[in-house]
């Protein structure tokens, strides 16, 4: 066992992140290069980690972070490629027509259509998207970043196609040799156990999260209904419809898990979405009578803010002459099909799918791809895949939809702009903190007898919280994504320290790391990049206090709820199954 001091100095990077992120509330653009500096000058001084060392981590943090960029900058070049063609305000029309009662457009478009835009971009994306569609729709600019960022949460586990599974627990698990020996003495390759991961995640949200739709309406109706009365009664009756759309999410979502962890989300919109559109359609789960929010003039100030409900601007959408211009602000080619709208997307799951299932497809592209071996004689290896991985075939999508709606040079350019604008804070964000990570996980790799950081760590933590480890972890997982803003970068920084500690304990692995990819989704509910970022979409930065008080309660019923779940599978379920 490490003493007091080393666990404090393991311990400083991650603490110091803590606080430079949550307590002095700086962005992750400032506060982890400093975090990464003290990760170096603990391994240097305290690991004795010698310098070719502290250059190879460094490095394959580097590759990884830009491995994410590349599937980041494909999702939003195809995202805002769509904006600017309008195919994207013909999908929310397609949603927001079938019926004008709020909570159904919650469902649809604060669920289903939230929960498609995680699955294919992530990072954030969705509230920020979803937000200034509802707000275009009438609703309060609070409301609709509450709907936004509590109905996307069951699909942040596998957003950007599933990056926070792939590159966040897949890679990092397999860049460390203790690790991936001790995965691969289980009885599993790396691959193999990380899709065990995306099904034990699965499992916990269908299991918790199939409510989310219900959760959703129930915080709208409840805080933004009657300013004189609160009431879940407008909740409990559409109770049905949000069941009934939970339960079609998650069974086709959880079905696509045993696959691959790049397409529960996609699935479980795509599918359940489609199978409620046409549940309403033909008249079933509608609502008896509408219900709306109360008069404007009856609106509390802090509903609102610089931008006036029905007036709403999406982000990055511009027009075309000739065309329509949408409640949104944007270009509405209105001989535009909801099937033309949605091919790219369709196109990029064909795509997906045959890239990963037909062989000997997989093998040859994964031969397309930049690889560090051996770095600086350290053993230690990184590489980027520029094909195979989803970034490539999102990219081919994007540039496919450019003849598929006619879209002209200015929205092109438009479309490149916005997502490379929206590169720059994730660049210098994921730099610092995966180069941070790979130093901390490496600062045992060049001495024999030697533990890393995270393995002391959580030493450490299984030693103090025992039996118990199981119920607080995905709590573990919530801090990091609350800290850093990302799933992806949450299982990056906790998903070895998680493996360890379950190992240290005997827990099954794979159902500790389970929680935490799920936790790392719920922690998004808090994630002052987040909030921040939907909040600017409708005018009301400076309410980031209220929409964390208020996207408490989701998460608490979710970390309670996952922890109960993950304790029976730990102690009960799992060890009846092997």
């Amino acid at each position: 066992m490490a003493s007091a001091v080393e666990l404090a100095l393991a311990a400083t990077p991650l603490l110091l992140a803590g606080v430079l992120l949550v307590g002095l509330l700086w962005p992750a653009t400032r506060a982890m290069p400093i975090a990464y500096v003290a990760a170096l000058i603990v391994g240097y001084f305290v690991w004795d980690m010698p310098g070719e060392y502290l250059f190879a981590a460094s490095a394959v943090g580097v590759m990884t972070a830009i491995q994410i960029l590349w599937i980041v900058f494909g999702a939003l070049l195809l995202l805002y490629t769509l904006m600017q063609a309008g195919a994207f305000d013909r999908i929310n029309r397609g949603f927001a027509t079938i019926s004008d009662d709020r909570r159904v457009q919650i469902v649809l478009i604060g669920f289903f259509l939230a929960a498609f835009i995680e699955g294919a971009a992530g990072f954030g994306t969705p509230a920020a998207v979803v937000a200034p569609l509802l707000l275009a729709l009438g609703f309060p600019a609070l409301a609709a970043v509450i709907a936004g960022l509590v109905g996307h949460i069951l699909a942040v586990t596998y957003g950007a196609v599933g990056t926070p599974i792939v590159i966040g627990i897949q890679d990092p698990l397999g860049s460390t040799e203790a690790t991936s020996t001790a995965i691969t003495e289980g009885g599993f390759t790396v691959q193999e156990f990380s899709l065990q991961v995306a099904v034990w995640a699965a499992t916990y949200h269908s299991l918790i999260g199939f409510v989310m739709p219900l959760f959703a309406v129930g915080m709208v109706v409840y805080f933004f209904g009657d300013t004189d009365e609160r009431s879940l009664e407008p909740a409990w009756e559409v109770a049905p419809l949000c069941l009934f759309s939970g339960i079609a999410f998650v069974v086709p979502y959880w079905l696509a898990a045993q696959v691959s962890a790049e397409f529960p989300s996609l699935m479980g919109a795509m599918v359940g979405g489609a199978i409620v559109v046409g549940t309403l359609k033909a008249g079933y789960f509608v609502p008896d009578e509408e219900w709306d929010f109360p008069d404007r003039e009856e609106w509390p100030a802090h509903w609102v803010g610089t931008i006036e409900p029905g007036q709403a601007n999406a982000p990055g959408v511009g027009g075309g002459a000739g065309d329509a211009t949408a409640a949104d602000g944007g270009v509405v080619r209105t001989d535009m099909s909801l099937l033309r709208a949605w091919a790219p997307y369709i196109l990029l799951v064909v795509l997906l799918v045959v890239t990963r299932v037909v062989e000997p497809l997989p093998s040859v592209l994964q031969q397309f791809g930049t690889q560090w071996n051996d770095i600086l004689g350290t053993g230690l290896s990184g590489g980027i895949d520029w094909v195979y991985v989803p970034g490539f075939w999102l990219f081919v999508c994007a540039l496919i939809a450019i003849p598929l709606y006619g879209m002209s040079g200015t929205e092109v350019k438009n479309a490149w702009s916005e997502a490379g604008q929206k590169l720059i804070a994730p660049l210098i964000a994921l730099v610092f903190v995966i180069a941070m990570v790979q130093v901390m996980l490496q600062s045992g790799a060049h001495a024999d007898g030697t533990e890393s950081m995270i393995f002391v760590l959580a030493e450490a933590t299984a030693t103090a919280v025992g039996p118990a480890y199981p119920f607080i972890a995905a709590l573990i997982g919530a801090l990091g994504a609350a800290m850093a803003g990302s799933n992806t970068v949450s299982n990056i920084t906790f998903g070895g320290f998680q493996f360890e500690a379950a190992s240290q304990l005997g827990l099954p692995t794979q159902v500790i790391v389970g929680a935490q990819a799920v936790g790392g989704a719920i922690g998004n509910l808090v994630a002052i990049h987040n909030v921040v970022a939907a909040l600017a979409t409708v005018g009301l930065v400076g309410s980031e206090g209220r929409v964390m008080r208020l996207n408490l309660i989701p998460l608490i019923y979710y970390a309670v709820g996952v922890g109960i779940v993950a304790t029976l599978f730990s102690y009960l379920i799992f060890p009846g199954l092997f």
